[in-house]
């Protein structure tokens, strides 16, 4: 085991207060109503419910959390997991960060752990700790293949208003090829747990696809590529991205290429939850990718926005964007699964206040269960339900749900 020590602490930044625009007519979907359309299915499919036995997140994390704030995950949410969407084991850390202080947790300490990968955990003091990086901490795709960062409910990671928080590229070769076919390999495996990121900021931070740097392209908090990724018990807070362009997303996540379109897992999540703890982006005010899909247990997406305007591609005059209030889903099959999840108070400027689902070749599809989607506002383009711009032969399965 290794342990790191530093100097130095960094706690959260104020509020940031959300205006949202006008509410859109809304429309109830009763338990067991389905919309369906031509087309495939996609991959990924819907969340297992009842089944597996595992404990349900966002009820028994660990308390208390760093910062105050919403709790992580929908109270509500009562949808069990199959055992690939649990949590991961962290009881035998390859490194610890810090030796028992706040002072000893620090950004340095944190990004030298993620560079040397495996398991991590915190040693931050009894208190919550917040840990504030002025660079985003880099894994290097060597060092797994499982690695693993659990904050144990007392961590919160900041960017401090000014850097990405945490970056995964598989296609980086400055991040180390691991294999001859980086779009599509299986490993680093990233589980993060237990954890906020928060105030994390990506304006100026250059992402990597393949050997070229292209312009910022979102993941305010965390940008990943290839391997696969797994979020459980965590919070995502005032976070932010690029304000306009067609294609820019994610303001707390932006994905791409996991490992033969499996999905990525987020459990017992919250992003935003409270007035003043939203995060924003052009597109995707919580979470983007393009061909990637998800499957979303027990979590809640509240109060995020998406700011930009003119939509993808950009209309003429327009810097474009705007579009996925909480979820910006662009690419071809893939499946978007949410079960006992809410999606509530988020705001766009042009498509898709809750949800905007795009699968270019029509093969994508949604399923929707004992999930409520409510009070998302603005944007136009929703041919099946409000609050969800999709083409309208794209399947959405919705079962014990609300949509109004």
């Amino acid at each position: 085991m290794i342990k790191l020590c530093c100097t130095g602490l960094a706690t959260l930044a104020g509020v940031l207060l959300i205006a949202c625009g006008d509410s859109a007519q809304p429309t109830r979907v009763d338990a067991g109503a389905a919309a369906t359309g031509g087309g495939t299915g996609g991959s990924g499919g819907a969340p297992a419910a009842g089944s597996g036995g595992i404990a349900q997140a966002g009820k028994d994390a660990p308390t208390p959390y760093s910062g105050g704030g919403p709790a992580p995950g929908n109270p509500e949410g009562d949808c069990s997991l199959p055992q690939e969407a649990s949590a991961a084991d962290s009881s035998k850390p390859t490194t610890v960060v810090g030796t028992g202080t706040a002072a000893s947790c620090t950004g340095q300490a944190f990004i030298d752990a993620v560079a040397a990968g495996g398991v991590i955990t915190f040693d931050c003091g009894s208190a919550p700790a917040t840990i504030t990086l002025d660079r985003p901490a880099k894994i290097v795709n060597d060092t797994g293949p499982e690695i693993v960062i659990d904050g144990g409910g007392r961590v919160a990671l900041s960017g401090g208003g000014k850097s990405r928080i945490l970056y995964m590229n598989t296609c980086d070769p400055a991040q180390k090829w691991t294999t001859s076919h980086c779009d599509n390999q299986d490993h680093p495996r990233l589980t993060l747990q237990n954890l906020t990121f928060v105030d994390g900021n990506s304006k100026n931070e250059p992402a990597r696809l393949n050997e070229h740097v292209t312009n910022n392209d979102g993941g305010g908090a965390v940008w990943v590529r290839g391997g696969r990724l797994k979020i459980i018990n965590s919070r995502f807070f005032r976070n932010v991205c690029a304000d306009t362009g067609p294609d820019v997303g994610g303001a707390a996540v932006r994905v791409f290429s996991q490992y033969q379109n499996q999905p990525v897992y987020v459990v017992g999540s919250t992003f935003g939850g409270s007035l003043g703890f939203g995060n924003r982006c052009s597109n995707g005010g919580a979470i983007s990718s393009i061909g990637v899909s998800w499957s979303i247990y027990n979590s809640l997406f509240s109060h995020n926005r998406a700011l930009g305007n003119g939509g993808n591609p950009a209309q003429q005059g327009t810097p474009g964007g705007g579009s996925g209030g909480a979820i910006y889903n662009d690419g071809n099959t893939m499946t978007l699964s949410l079960c006992g999840t809410v999606i509530e108070q988020n705001s766009v400027v042009q498509h898709g206040s809750a949800i905007f689902f795009v699968s270019n070749d029509h093969s994508g599809n949604i399923v929707i269960d004992r999930s409520t989607i409510t009070n998302n506002t603005g944007g136009s383009w929703y041919p099946t339900y409000p609050q969800i711009s999709n083409h309208d032969d794209t399947p959405i399965s919705v079962s014990a749900s609300k949509i109004e």
